[in-house]
C-alpha cells in the first residue's frame, strides 16, 4: 500500500483535472493580473483552489498588494492566514505542512450579513475551519478588495516584495458577487466518504471580475494560450512571471504523482546536514558534506513500477557517488551513519544491498555515468527483479531476494519499499526526479500503459508510473 495516500486515492474520480502549475519560490514564480473593470459586488465573493505545498515556509498562494491589501497565506508556523487590509485577520490553529497530498481551500465572504461570524468563512477539504488563534470579524458592509476594480495587482503565488509559494496549484476559481459553499467546487466520494474530490464548476456564474485557471495551456503570454489563461469566459488572463512550459504539471488533485518527501530523511541529518528540495520536491541538491538518504512519497509491497532520475549536476562520482533505486522506509540513524536497507544502483556500476549499515554489494561492471545522463528504473516487486537503464539502454538487471538479508527487513514482516536515493550532500551533486511529470524539458513523450507520464524512454510493458490512479489499480 502507499506510504502516504493522496487526497484523491481512487481510480475513478468522476471529474478529472488534467493539469496543475508548479511554482518555485527560488525563482519568484507567479501569475499576476490587474482587474480594472467594475466588480459585480465588492461585498460578496468566493475563492477556491487546490494545492500541494513543497514544504514548510512563508508563502502566498493568493495575494493582492497595494491599495487595500488582501492576503491569503501560510505563515512561518504553517498556519493559514486570511488578511484583509491591515487589521482584519484570521489565523487558524490548524497547521498545513503535508507536502505529499493535495488539499482544497475555499474562502468566502458576504459582509452584508448581520451575524459577524458569517461574513467570512474558511473550508479545508469540504469542512469548515472553526478554530482560530486570532479572529477579527469583518465589519458589516465592508468592501473586500480581491475582486474590486482598482487596477492593483492580484497574484497567484506571492506578490512583489513578499513571499512566494513553492508547490503545485490547480483549479483556481474566483467568484465575484456570491458567497458560495464548498459543495459548489467539490464533493465527498460516495464509495470513500472521507475523500474530498473536485467537481466541474462549468455551471457557476463567475461575475464580472471572476476567473478560472485550469493551466491547460503552456504559453508564456497573457492570453488564451498562456499558462495563466482564464477559462471562465471573462478573459481575465494572468501574466506569466518566471514560469515556463515545464511548470505545467500532470500532478493534480485527481491524480497525485509521487515526489520526493522532505519530511523523511535519514543519515547525517542528526548532525545538521540537509539536502535542498525545489521544483515541487522533484529537484534534490546537495548542501553540507554528509551522507543523507531520501525517499519518495509512495512506499509499496507489490506491483511493477517505473521512474527516472536525471543527473543535472554530477560533480565527483568516484569520490561521492549517488545511489538511486528502492529502499525500505524504516531506515535508521546511529552515530551519524546511515543504516539503509534496500537495493540501489551506485552510479559507478554497483548494485548495493544495504543492510545493517554495510553495503553488502556485488560489483556488476563499471558503467560510466556523466552529467546529463538519465537513469531509468523499473522494479518488479512481486518477482524480486529490478532493472536499471542508462539513457534508455539496459545497464544492469538484478534479481534480489530479501529473505537472504537481515531478518528485520524481510518482506514477510510487512515492510514496504519506496523510491530511494543516497547522496553525499555536497554542492556538486544535484538530481531531477521524473515520476511522470518532469521538472525539465522532456521530449521523449513516453507514457505508461494507462497513458500516464512523460518519460525519456519507452516504459516497459506492464510497468506503471507512480501516481494514485495507478496505485488504486495495481498497488
Amino acid at each position: 500500500m502507499p506510504l502516504i495516500l493522496g487526497t484523491n486515492s481512487i481510480k475513478d474520480t468522476g471529474y478529472d483535472v488534467a493539469n496543475s502549475c508548479r511554482f518555485n519560490s527560488g525563482s519568484s514564480d507567479n501569475l499576476s493580473i490587474a482587474l480594472s473593470s467594475t466588480a459585480t459586488n465588492t461585498k460578496k465573493g468566493t475563492l477556491s483552489f487546490w494545492f500541494k505545498s513543497q514544504g514548510l515556509n512563508f508563502q502566498f498562494p493568493i495575494a493582492k498588494g497595494a491599495g487595500t491589501v488582501f492576503y491569503l497565506y501560510f505563515n512561518s508556523s504553517n498556519q493559514l492566514v486570511w488578511q484583509n487590509g491591515l487589521t482584519n485577520t484570521r489565523i487558524t490553529t490548524q497547521v498545513f505542512r503535508d507536502p505529499t497530498a493535495w488539499g482544497n481551500l475555499v474562502v468566502n465572504f458576504d459582509t452584508t450579513q448581520a451575524t459577524a461570524s458569517n461574513r467570512q468563512k474558511m473550508f479545508y477539504n469540504g469542512v469548515e475551519i472553526t478554530s482560530f488563534g486570532t479572529s477579527n470579524d469583518l465589519s458589516e458592509d465592508q468592501v473586500i478588495s480581491i475582486f474590486d476594480g482598482d487596477s492593483n495587482t492580484r497574484a497567484v503565488s506571492g506578490y512583489v516584495g513578499g513571499g512566494y509559494y513553492s508547490g503545485y496549484i490547480c483549479e483556481v476559481v474566483g467568484i465575484d458577487g456570491e458567497q458560495l459553499a464548498p459543495d459548489q467546487f467539490g464533493e465527498f466520494d460516495s464509495d470513500s466518504p472521507n475523500i474530498w474530490k473536485p467537481k466541474s464548476v462549468s455551471g457557476l456564474s463567475f461575475g464580472n471580475n471572476g476567473f478560472y485557471l485550469e493551466f491547460k495551456q503552456s504559453g508564456t503570454s497573457a492570453n488564451s494560450s498562456g499558462l495563466g489563461a482564464d477559462t471562465s469566459g471573462n478573459d481575465h488572463h494572468f501574466t506569466v512571471n518566471n514560469l515556463t512550459a515545464e511548470d505545467q504539471s500532470l500532478d493534480t488533485c485527481t491524480n497525485n504523482f509521487a515526489t520526493l518527501n522532505p519530511l523523511v530523511q535519514a543519515g547525517s541529518v542528526t548532525s545538521g546536514a540537509t539536502h535542498t528540495f525545489s521544483n515541487g520536491n522533484l529537484t534534490l541538491t546537495g548542501g553540507t558534506n554528509k551522507w543523507i538518504a531520501d525517499y519518495g512519497t509512495f512506499a509499496l509491497t507489490t506491483g511493477k513500477w517505473f521512474y527516472e532520475v536525471k543527473l543535472t549536476t554530477f560533480g565527483n562520482p568516484s569520490g561521492s557517488p549517488i545511489r538511486v533505486g528502492w529502499g525500505a522506509i524504516n531506515d535508521v540513524v546511529k552515530d551519524n551513519n546511515i543504516y539503509f536497507r534496500g537495493l540501489t544502483y551506485d552510479l559507478q556500476g554497483i548494485v548495493r544491498y544495504g543492510s545493517g549499515g554495510t553495503d553488502g554489494g556485488t560489483t556488476t561492471g563499471r558503467t560510466a555515468f556523466v552529467q546529463g545522463d538519465i537513469v531509468s528504473i523499473a522494479i518488479d516487486i512481486d518477482n524480486d527483479e529490478i532493472t536499471f537503464y542508462k539513457n534508455g539502454s539496459v545497464t544492469n538487471v538484478e534479481d534480489f531476494d530479501y529473505s537472504s538479508l537481515t531478518t528485520n527487513i524481510k518482506r514477510s514482516l510487512g515492510f514496504a519499499i519506496a523510491p530511494h536515493i543516497v547522496m553525499y550532500a555536497n554542492n556538486s551533486n544535484a538530481v531531477d526526479y521524473n515520476f511522470g511529470s518532469p521538472p525539465y524539458s522532456e521530449s521523449g513523450g513516453n507514457s505508461d500503459g494507462n497513458g500516464y507520464g512523460n518519460f525519456s524512454m519507452a516504459v516497459p510493458s506492464g510497468y506503471f508510473a507512480l501516481n494514485t490512479k495507478n496505485l488504486a489499480e495495481y498497488g
